[in-house]
């Protein structure tokens, strides 16, 4: 029983001893690596950084807008009766002139017969009555007849004179209803469909006339969009101190793209902008005259329109050096110390690939361009600023 008790014994001395060995060991390694620390520690993350490129920018401020027609019209006849023939394709471009629809002539032919026969049977009186005047002037020489007789012929010959006219205007009526007959395109643009076929009885006249179809101008075309309140005010400010053009009495350009399209490739002017805001929207309807020579642009679709809203001095930096913090934007700066600083900044829109920075910047800031994604790169960071350039993308 002694012998089991002096093996137990050397046992828990053997595994004493051992593990005060091991926590020997860990305090020199502990004490080791903490010396190393604190002699020289982490080094410095190396970064690329770069003022600010400052640059002389054209602000184009962005809209949403519809395209819309210079001109509409809806093709109505101005006789009524039957058509009797369509001389278009549904959807096809017409020219001022072109004939569309005919109607039946047959009446209104009949009408201008009747007007000829009228016209011709007055100035028979008219002939007539100018006779008989003719010869009471010699007779009234003679004393063969009286005054009063003489004076009742010059009546009749100025009535059938009076007569004569208005017959000969019912004859031009007759014939500009004839001429009527024919339903030609006012102006120069596509055609809708037909709305009445063939042997259909239209009303024709100042109202209640039949629609028989519409046209749209396509070229040019307008783009109509609306200008919020603090915008409208803004251009008014520059319009004041002589920095931006009024599009009331000059032409500002505007640059427009489609929704499938991300080059702005298409230009024009502002030809109309409103008298007065609109009370339920607080917005201003302003108007712009676009080209359409290749006729893509049809009335009715969705577009993007950038507005010239003058120049400025501003410092453009790339998206990639800058950081969204929750609802942020932010941009690393690097002090005359090595340390990284975050500024919070408002952006502007992109020229020639770079981010225009509003607010938050100055030109001496040394921005910092890459080693983000680096955790070690973050506010209060000690790092080593490595010289670089900011440069903008080619138009």
């Amino acid at each position: 029983m002694s012998t089991s008790r002096r093996r137990i014994v050397r046992g828990g001395v053997q595994v004493s001893v051992r593990r005060v060995l091991l926590a020997a060991a860990s305090l020199c390694l502990l004490a080791l690596s903490s010396a190393s620390f604190a002699q020289g520690g982490p080094p410095a993350m190396p970064v690329t950084v770069s003022e600010p490129l400052a640059k002389r920018v054209t602000q184009w401020d962005e809209y949403s807008g519809r395209f819309e027609a210079v001109a509409s019209v809806e093709v109505r006849a101005r006789v009524s009766g039957f058509i009797d023939k369509i001389d278009f394709r549904d959807g096809q471009i017409v020219k001022v002139g072109n004939p569309l629809f005919t109607i039946d002539k047959r009446p209104y032919e009949i009408a201008v017969e009747s007007a000829e026969a009228e016209v011709a049977r007055n100035k028979a009186q008219v002939d007539l009555a100018e006779l008989q005047v003719g010869r009471g002037a010699s007779l009234i020489a003679s004393r063969t007849i009286t005054e009063a007789e003489q004076d009742s012929r010059k009546s009749t010959l100025a009535v059938a004179r009076a007569q004569l006219k208005s017959a000969e205007a019912a004859l031009r009526n007759a014939q500009l209803n004839l001429e009527w007959t024919n339903v030609t395109a006012p102006i120069a643009g596509r055609i809708s469909d037909r709305k009445v076929d063939a042997g259909n009885l239209i009303s024709g006249g100042q109202t209640g006339a039949t629609l028989l179809a519409t046209i749209v101008t396509l070229d040019p075309i307008r783009f109509v969009f609306d200008i919020s309140e603090a915008d409208h005010l803004r251009y008014s400010r520059l319009i004041l101190s002589g920095a931006l053009a009024s599009s009331r009495d000059g032409a500002n350009p505007v640059r427009i793209r489609l929704s499938d399209e991300t080059d702005w490739k298409r230009t024009g002017k502002v030809d109309f902008v409103d008298n007065a805001m609109t009370a339920r929207s607080g917005t201003i309807r302003v108007r712009a005259l676009v080209e359409n020579k290749d006729q893509l642009l049809t009335p009715g679709i969705f577009g993007r329109l950038q507005l010239f809203g003058g120049e400025y001095d501003a410092l453009l930096v790339p998206d990639s050096a800058i950081i969204s913090d929750q609802a942020r934007k932010i941009v690393f700066t690097v002090g005359d110390d090595g340390v990284v600083q975050a500024k919070p900044v408002t952006l502007g829109t992109i020229v020639d690939g770079l981010r225009v920075i509003r607010s938050g910047l100055v030109p001496t800031d040394k921005v910092v361009l890459d080693g983000l994604a680096n955790p070690m790169v973050r506010p209060g960071a000690k790092v080593v600023p490595q010289k670089g350039e900011i440069v903008a993308k080619a138009k």
